[in-house]
């Protein structure tokens, strides 16, 4: 996502539909198929194919460029042209409930991409937008993760891409004017401060500060590929590995460009100065070969009001959308993309017999569509107990007819990446098959390295497989370099509890070791002498009150230490806890037993239990406490928690 894509709200435009819905039926809609788009439009053929041929020049030159000769695309994108502005401001983005005053514009999606435009252009040209965000598009596939600034400079860099020379040769990074007069004027971000920009940073949301990282961001991207003859390009594509492999943005910079920040600012703030943007040639060894035999087929008006209904169920105009996907749906009885987008719509809005009833006839109508068994497999996934949301826990049996359909769906559409996350989702909701989808999920990422969610998924498979070495290689770089804040922190949650339950284990082994030793024939255990014996002998009862869910999100911070619960002594207020270790014996103080968390060693809460005071049948435990700040204290430390090894 950018400062381009323009956010519709739902606020319907009733009165702008009904007049040109009512003559839209006289339109003669076209669809043209090119290698990589799905172009339709109610423009004339010729129009729609030269859209065509634009968008194919660019997507193949920047595969040449990037080295990316196989570039995966994980949705299909459609291209909508309308004859002109008129027809075309209907399924404008709206904002502030009213048309957007847009030529043109780019709209992603989980299941599809649209690219939306009028072949009447006026003052603005529409591709420099469609440029900007397909850029995004592709490299959100195609690439290992990139930092913000530079995903986002790179799109601006690619924005004024031109064919020039009969189609030999292109221009790149000529000067954009808002930029170049933005930066005159505004402040210099620092770059550390540059690189820290994320997705939920005031740079990137708010208006009054946003244009300056965007215009920086292009700058800085410009001077790196082009300026002071290409002088910092090797290093800025070190740069890009680096991260790409999960090193610290200050570790890939220091390796990289062999400077410090500052050197590198003065050198950025020097070439904005100088105001002298040089534009890159590039001639090309093979002529951009397009293919130039593309034909117009015409589409009927059930298939022209899917596409506008559609692209207003992507906008989230949902009782617009409904209206034309109805129509389109009354209008054929076998065009199962109406019956699907029907079915996805009825299960944002919770309708869920209604979504039932239209995927079930998507499927009759063609069982080769991909989306209706993918949201087929969406509506069993969604409780209806749990209105909108992922069902926590989902039936088996409802599990496997789940899996049933998104494996159909991967059959039809290898590349559709949603299908392979929800199978993560159905191995980690129950527990089972998680090999298995291990297994996809990796093929996936192997095809679209750049989709972090991928990676995110696989982390948290292979961590409920206990492969911890696996969840961590693919959870590190998302905790170092994510530009999704909340995806970052989420990492970093993970991993600080993955390192906790490390510690732990090797705690509970030693635990077990010294209980073993303890049960041994010729050892006995002779309790200390100079411990003080308790004051009053009671039956104790300790309680831990603590959900399972909740249990290790809410266990206190302190040290830790393994070895053998010896005894148990019951004080007129509070409890001792004595634990033998492999150094020493420990005595661990409560004033409130009631607080201390006991668990079983795979976090499970133990709940309420009754303890004898005096000896205790040698249980291997590991016990985490507040160390006593008073050198003379009787007490080692306050017991905070217990965990019992073996304990069931």
């Amino acid at each position: 996502m950018s400062r381009h894509v323009a956010v519709a709200l739902c606020t319907p435009l009733l009165w702008m539909l009904i007049l040109p819905l009512e003559g839209r039926t006289e339109d003669r809609w076209l669809s043209v198929h090119s290698k990589n788009f799905n172009l339709a439009g109610n423009a004339g053929e010729k129009d729609i194919r030269k859209v065509a041929t634009q968008l194919e020049q660019f997507r193949d030159v920047f595969a040449r460029l990037f080295n990316l000769r196989n570039l995966h695309a994980s949705v299909p994108t459609t291209v909508l042209v309308f004859k002109s502005d008129g027809s075309f401001r209907p399924f404008k983005p709206l904002y502030l409930g009213k048309p957007a005053n847009v030529s043109g514009y780019f709209h992603a999606g989980l299941d599809a991409n649209y690219i939306v435009l009028t072949s009447e252009f006026r003052e603005t040209n529409p591709y420099a937008v469609i440029f900007h965000e397909y850029v995004h598009a592709l490299t959100n596939d195609n690439t290992r993760q990139w930092p913000l600034w530079f995903r986002e400079g790179i799109a601006e860099f690619y924005s004024s891409f031109q064919v020039a020379a009969g189609d030999k040769e292109v221009k790149l990074g000529m000067p954009i004017s808002s930029h170049v007069y933005l930066l005159r004027e505004k402040k210099f971000l620092p770059l550390p401060e540059l690189f820290a920009v994320d997705h939920g940073s005031p740079h990137y949301n708010e208006r009054q500060k946003q244009g300056v990282f965007y215009a920086q961001s292009w700058a800085f991207v410009h001077y790196l590929m082009l300026g002071n003859n290409g002088k910092r390009q090797p290093q800025f594509t070190r740069y890009l590995e680096l991260l790409a492999s999960g090193r610290p943005v200050d570790e890939s910079f220091r390796q990289s460009f062999q400077v410090d920040y500052k050197i590198l600012e003065k050198e950025l703030q020097e070439y904005i100065r100088r105001d002298a943007y040089p534009v890159r040639l590039v001639k090309l060894a093979q002529r951009l070969e397009i293919d130039r035999s593309m034909n117009g087929l015409p589409l009927s008006d059930a298939e022209s009001q899917f596409y506008l209904g559609d692209l207003l169920l992507h906008q989230q105009r949902f009782d617009e959308a409904e209206k034309l996907l109805k129509r389109s749906a009354e209008l054929s009885s076998s065009l199962a993309p109406a019956f699907a987008s029907l079915g996805a719509l009825y299960i944002r809005q919770q309708r869920w017999d209604e979504a039932k009833q239209f995927l079930e006839k998507a499927v009759a109508a063609d069982s080769k569509n991909h989306l209706a068994h993918f949201n087929y497999a969406q509506l069993l996934g969604r409780g209806t107990d749990e209105g909108n949301r992922l069902a926590s826990i989902l039936d088996p049996q409802v599990a496997q007819t789940i899996r049933r359909e998104l494996r159909r769906t991967i059959e039809l559409a290898p590349s559709f990446v949603e299908a392979y996350r929800w199978l993560a989702y159905v191995g980690l909701s129950t527990g089972e098959e998680l090999e298995d989808a291990v297994q996809t999920v990796t093929k996936a990422h192997a095809i679209f390295p750049g989709r972090e969610e991928l990676a995110f998924d696989l982390g948290q498979l292979h961590l409920r497989l206990q492969d911890y070495d696996a969840a961590k290689k693919m959870l590190s770089p998302i905790a170092q370099n994510s530009a999704d804040p909340g995806r970052r922190h989420q990492a970093e949650a993970i991993l600080l509890q993955l390192q906790a339950f490390q510690e732990n284990s090797a705690l509970i082994e030693v635990a077990r070791q010294e209980a073993n030793a303890s049960r041994e024939p010729e050892t006995q255990v002779v309790p200390d002498s100079s411990e003080k014996p308790p004051a009053v002998r009671r039956q104790p009862e300790v309680k831990q009150a603590a959900p399972q869910s909740t249990l290790e999100m809410n266990r206190p911070k302190g040290e830790k230490a393994a070895g053998v619960l010896l005894r148990v002594d019951c004080l007129e207020k509070g409890i001792v806890f004595v634990i033998k270790g492999s150094q020493r014996t420990l005595r661990l103080y409560s004033a409130e037993p009631e607080k201390i968390l006991l668990s079983t060693e795979k976090q499970e809460s133990l709940g309420t239990i009754s303890m004898s005071c005096g000896p205790q049948p040698l249980s291997a435990v590991v016990a985490l406490f507040k160390a006593s700040a008073a050198k003379q204290s009787e007490y080692d430390g306050e017991l905070l928690a217990v965990t019992f090894v073996g304990q069931k």
